[in-house]
């Protein structure tokens, strides 16, 4: 077996920017920023949505606004004679 062709694991904390929740784990990511927590210093990696903000974990309901949409693609698509 080929020596040192393994990606190095890292001490990673994922952060959700919309809750401030952090995700401690192992990957082989890199972050910009570094921060220590209980000792160990973890990279940081700056998430979007993760499963603490994501309406399909959350169970969080979002209004769709579908009123109107029949009218519209009638509108779009009848033949105007």
């Amino acid at each position: 077996m080929k020596a040192d062709i393994h990606p190095k694991l890292n001490p990673i904390a994922f952060v959700d920017v919309s809750t401030g929740t952090k995700y401690l784990t192992r990957s082989t990511m890199r972050g910009s920023k570094t921060e220590t927590i209980d000792g160990v210093d973890y990279q940081v990696v700056i998430c979007d949505i993760t499963a603490d903000s994501h309406p399909a974990f959350t169970g969080e309901k979002r209004f769709v606004d579908t009123a109107g949409r029949v009218e519209k693609f009638q509108s779009k698509f009848t033949r105007r004679r």
